[in-house]
Parts: C-alpha cells; sequence; structure tokens
C-alpha cells in the first residue's frame, strides 16, 4: 500500500492505492492516527487507487468518522474506486463517508486573543462567569517523620467545580486507606490516585448523578470555585515541546493575578516526577526523604514518562513564594521561576477538538473512554548530563482561575 498526502483546502487529504483488507488496514490506521496526532482533524481519503476494500478496512474509516466528528473535525471518501464504492453501498456507508468537501470554509470561531511566546502559540478565550477560586489547604506535609494518623486524615469531596492535588485514597476511613495513600489529582468532576500498596495500578472515581467522587485526605490543596480562561497552545512544528514552566508562566499572565488554579489537557512529550512507592501513614522514618533512605520511598522518571500520550495535568502556581502556600509549593524551575504544585495523569491518546472546549465534558469523556495508565508529581529534574529537565507538551488545552482567597483548614 502506497499513502501520499496533500494540502485540501483547510484540511489534509491522503491518496491510498493498493489493497484495504486486513494485512495493511493497520497501516492506513497509523497513517491516520499520525495525521491527527499532527494536528490534522479534518481529513478526505481518494481511494480511487484502492483495488479491494474488506470489512477489516470498513472498520478502520468507521473508527476514524466518528473519532475526528467527535473533535468537530471531518472525515471523507472522495472519488472511490468502482470496487470501493460498491462495498460502501452495500454496507450503507457510501452517505456517511463520501460528503464533506474540505475545500469548504470551515465554519466560524469565537474570537480569541493570540499570543506568540517561546516557540509556541496560544490562543486565549475568555469564559463565562468571575472566573475566582477560593483556595484551601487541608492538612501539612510537615508529619512524614513521624506518620500520619486518624486524627490527620479528612474526608474531601471534589463536585464538578472544585480542583485539587495532594496525597490521599479511595476508601472508607483511616484504616481503610492505611496501606494506599498516594497522590492524587482532582478536576471536573472526576479524581485519580496512585496507591501505594504494591500493585501500582491507579484508579479513580467520576462523577454520575448525585455521586460526588471522596478522598480520604493526608494533605491537599483543594480549589473550589470557577475557571475564567481557556489557553489553547501549540508547539511550533518542528520546534521544542512546551515545557510546564513555560505554560504556567502564560497562564499566570493570562489570569493576571499573582496565583491561579490551572488545569491542563495535552499531547505529553514525556511526564518528569516522582511517585510514592509507600503509604506515608507508615513512614515514622525521622528522614524518609534524605539519601539513601529516599530510594525506598519515593520512584523517579530517569527520563521523560508517558511520552504521546494524553495528560490531564492539575495544580496550583503563583508567582512568587507564598506565605500562605509556602507548605504546598515549590520553585517549578529555580529562582525567580514560579512556584507551584502539579500532579499529572497519563492516559491512552485521543484528540482534543480544536477551539473552545469545557472542562468537565472534556474530563469525564477523557476518563469514560480511555486508559488511565499512572499518576504522578511532576518535578523538574536538573541535574547535570543525566538530568530529564521538565516535563513538556506538544498542544492542548489549559483552564485558569484566579485564587483570590487562600485559608487553611
Amino acid at each position: 500500500m502506497e499513502i501520499t498526502a496533500r494540502r485540501a483546502g483547510e484540511g489534509l487529504e491522503l491518496a491510498v492505492t493498493g489493497r484495504l483488507d486486513a494485512y495493511w488496514a493497520d497501516h492506513l490506521a497509523r497513517a491516520l492516527e499520525e495525521t491527527i496526532r499532527d494536528g490534522g482533524d479534518h481529513i478526505r481519503l481518494d481511494l480511487s487507487g484502492v483495488s479491494f476494500i474488506s470489512s477489516v478496512g470498513l472498520r478502520v474509516l468507521v473508527r476514524f468518522y466518528k473519532q475526528l466528528v467527535a473533535i468537530n473535525g471531518s472525515f471523507a471518501v472522495s472519488n472511490p474506486s468502482e470496487a470501493v464504492k460498491r462495498v460502501l453501498e452495500l454496507a450503507g456507508l457510501d452517505t456517511l463517508l463520501a460528503r464533506s468537501p474540505l475545500d469548504a470554509a470551515p465554519p466560524p470561531r469565537p474570537a480569541a486573543r493570540v499570543i506568540e511566546r517561546d516557540g509556541a502559540r496560544l490562543e486565549v478565550f475568555e469564559l463565562s462567569g468571575d472566573g475566582t477560586l477560593r483556595c484551601r489547604l487541608v492538612g501539612t506535609p510537615d508529619l512524614v517523620s513521624r506518620g500520619y494518623s486518624a486524627a490527620d486524615c479528612r474526608t474531601v469531596g471534589f463536585p464538578e467545580g472544585t480542583l485539587g492535588v495532594g496525597v490521599g485514597a479511595f476508601g472508607h476511613g483511616f484504616a481503610d486507606c492505611e496501606a494506599r495513600f498516594g497522590e492524587f489529582l482532582a478536576a471536573g468532576g472526576a479524581a485519580a490516585y496512585l496507591p501505594t500498596d504494591g500493585t501500582n495500578v491507579p484508579d479513580y472515581l467520576v462523577a454520575t448523578g448525585a455521586f460526588v467522587p471522596e478522598l480520604e485526605v493526608l494533605y491537599a490543596l483543594v480549589c473550589e470555585g470557577g475557571v475564567g480562561a481557556l489557553v489553547r497552545f501549540e508547539a511550533r512544528a518542528g520546534g521544542d515541546p512546551v515545557s510546564l514552566v513555560g505554560l504556567v508562566d502564560a497562564c499566570l499572565e493570562v489570569a493576571a493575578y499573582d496565583a491561579a488554579g490551572i488545569v491542563i489537557m495535552a499531547e505529553s512529550a514525556g511526564l518528569v516526577g516522582a511517585a510514592l512507592r509507600r503509604s506515608l501513614a507508615r513512614a515514622a522514618a525521622a528522614s524518609p526523604f534524605a539519601y539513601p533512605e529516599i530510594r525506598d520511598w519515593l520512584s523517579f522518571t530517569p527520563e521523560g514518562a508517558y511520552p504521546r500520550s494524553l495528560a490531564l495535568v492539575v495544580g496550583v502556581a503563583a508567582r512568587a513564594p507564598h506565605a500562605a502556600l509556602a507548605p504546598l509549593v515549590r520553585p517549578l524551575a529555580g529562582s525567580g521561576s514560579p512556584v507551584g504544585h502539579f500532579h499529572a495523569a497519563a492516559f491512552s491518546y485521543r484528540a482534543l477538538p480544536r477551539g473552545p472546549i469545557e472542562l468537565a465534558p472534556a474530563v469525564s469523556t477523557l476518563f469514560q473512554s480511555e486508559t488511565l495508565q499512572g499518576v504522578l508529581h511532576l518535578l523538574r529534574d536538573d541535574r547535570e548530563v543525566v538530568g530529564a529537565g521538565d516535563s513538556g507538551f506538544v498542544r492542548g488545552a489549559c483552564w485558569v482561575g484566579r485564587i483570590t482567597e487562600i485559608v487553611t483548614g
């Protein structure tokens, strides 16, 4: 099979030559996946050179039609050969696929403010609502040396308008969760965490009807309210990925405030961070995070983990050290950089729709349709020679809310 690509108006046309059977269907699927990963969301297939198509080939066409329609894109077959046209008609797919010329003008999109910075293009969409968050510090991370007890545990709910990061577990009370406390994140009515009981399999809860995800929490940053801006971004073609600190800096600029709650959903070029290996409820060690004991407590990414995945990143950032946030934030890239605390969940890849998208539906769709692969605390690795650097992203969306109040308890 041969596949050649050319621009067609606002989209891309792939001309396919050969047989579209079980042997070659995966070859076409990989080409379509790469096209979508590269930002193509309007695709037309020229099948005039295809001499045969099997049910496996039809399944590929239907799969990508559904995938692109779901992200407000389009997928169509043009110039089908007689053999292909006959199969499409008999399968009832001729009207579904053979339509929608790419040369037509795209539908109008809401106006956005465009920012070019650090090798990336950012589109800023203002959202309805005041976009402010009330940030609450729950517990403290300073009890590691003695271990946490039931008195240090709080039950925290995470409905749709709440985001959070910290150490917690799914379960019923401290005794049930004692061996499993690990990193968690929550946003848009969903929560995910990585148990530390040796299973190493991340778990999640998604709000449904009256059900709201809850965690037993040892310590956390919890933000309640709404986001006020959506920032769409894409790294320059052939350039470096957009770093986490670069995205955070841009989001703080958009928020036009000293502190912000941020949710990022983006294609990962590699996540750099660490994850707990043992529950902090069982710490009771003088210096568990000192060398060499730290190797028993934390696992680090030796290089960017989960590349080509879709990452959900949640956290809090401030332009400078903030007294109220100090226990739970650290400089993201050394002196003078924003401070913050961010956790990431990595999922199997799916393309995001272009333009403005809503946080809660996007999060719900991600959890319900893709596979959760891992959860980790994002850290910058600045070790000489062997350091993995910062987490990087290719393209995606950031939701930003201004933190106007910070309380404890």
